[in-house]
């Protein structure tokens, strides 16, 4: 069901592009420059209500709200050649180059603008789809993240008055760094549904994983086998942050959307279609509007189908951000595909969707113990509703 119409920013300059590990890296600036164009093409960008956010790096003093200072030098010093794998600078998933720190930042400066815009009440809903940068720790770079964007914002929010915040994380990797930043805080609860760390990087997210002892049931983990597919995916999402939606009741709702679980991307192994990736963006707005007052900002994230799937989908979380019904049916614009197989004769996707439906089981229908993805979630409801006063079997 398509959300009614929302006045949107959507944090955006080529600048973004800056944040580029070099060939053959698989975050790949391009799969942000073809979901601009993309976005053009379907015509979001002349959506009533979408404004253009302008980004500017975000300052050392905003970094150091989840960084240590330590860790912004190492950054800021490094060029090419720099090493420091203490801190995750120079690996082969994080390497340095040119301009690094005043990349990384911008990211997060987007990131906080949607923040200001969603709190300030300019905007009901944001995005940052450069953003998303959730397994970056305090003092070290991780799985291609630098800086953490989504921490930064959400402790921006904090900051200027916000005391309940929401963090969901459907990237196929659990939302580790932003787990951290926030584990012994219960003014946040961070919910992450994602590959199991026994097949996936970065190894954890554990549904005994459940927050600081002041925290208790804030940290939420759901790590799903590979091979998950869309209906019990969703099913998961709604079955977990659903009931904790409702009670926490949160002042927004902050996502981040890595596409990394579709069943084309390269570094992973869920089995998620487009229709599943744009199921879980609307499922998440519709939490926005009943429990956070429509108060929503969402990300990008992990996706690594740079031609596919990356632009796709978060085309489809602009529409969706924007409340613009598109559905799966719609024709891919010609003049998209023409660039794409310009690339070097590549043939781009015909459609905006897969062709499947993903119309989900809810919760409440019932438990059923042979199911694999019921079982991990029954695990998930058990570790952390009582702490927040839910039955595991009927909330």
């Amino acid at each position: 069901m398509p959300m009614p119409p929302a006045s949107v920013a959507l944090a955006w300059s080529s600048e973004l592009l800056g944040y580029d590990f070099g060939v053959g890296h698989p975050m790949a600036p391009a799969r942000l420059r073809l979901t601009m164009d993309l976005i053009r093409a379907l015509g979001l960008l002349d959506t009533p209500g979408l404004r253009m956010v302008e980004t500017t790096e975000a300052s050392d003093e905003l970094l150091a709200t989840v960084h240590d200072r330590d860790f912004i030098a190492a950054v800021r010093a490094g060029g090419d050649g720099f090493r420091d794998p203490v801190r995750g600078l120079g690996t082969t998933d994080n390497p340095v180059f040119p301009r690094v720190h005043e990349a990384s930042a911008r990211i997060v400066g987007a990131t906080v603008a949607g923040a200001e815009e969603v709190w300030s009440g300019r905007s009901r809903h944001a995005v940052s789809l450069a953003g998303g940068m959730h397994h970056a720790m305090a003092a070290a770079a991780s799985g291609f993240c630098i800086y953490n964007d989504v921490a930064a914002a959400i402790q921006w929010l904090l900051e200027h008055g916000c005391d309940r915040v929401l963090y969901v994380d459907v990237d196929a990797h659990h939302g580790d760094g932003v787990e951290r930043a926030f584990w012994d805080d219960p003014r946040v609860v961070t919910v992450s549904v994602h590959q199991s760390g026994e097949s996936l990087f970065p190894g954890t997210g554990f549904a005994q994983d459940v927050g600081g002892p002041n925290a208790r049931g804030c940290a939420v983990n759901v790590p799903l086998p590979a091979h998950t597919s869309d209906i019990p995916w969703l099913r998961a999402i709604e079955a977990v942050v659903a009931p904790l939606a409702e009670e926490f009741a949160p002042q927004v709702i902050v996502s981040q959307h890595g596409c990394d679980t579709h069943r084309r991307d390269p570094l992973t192994t869920m089995d998620i279609s487009m229709d599943g990736l744009r199921a879980a963006a609307v499922l998440i707005a519709e939490l926005a509007e009943r429990h956070a007052g429509g108060r929503w900002l969402a990300t990008g994230g992990g996706g690594y189908d740079i031609l596919s799937t990356v632009p796709r989908a978060w085309a489809h979380l602009v529409a969706v951000s924007a409340g613009v019904d598109l559905p799966g049916s719609t024709p891919v614009p010609a003049s998209w595909r023409e660039e794409v197989a310009a690339l070097g004769d590549l043939d781009a996707p015909q459609t905006m969707g897969d062709g499947v439906d993903v119309t989900f089981r809810t919760w409440v229908d019932g438990f059923d113990p042979d199911d694999p993805v019921d079982r991990a979630i029954m695990t998930t409801r058990r570790s952390v509703f009582p702490w927040h006063g839910l039955d595991p079997l009927t909330a």
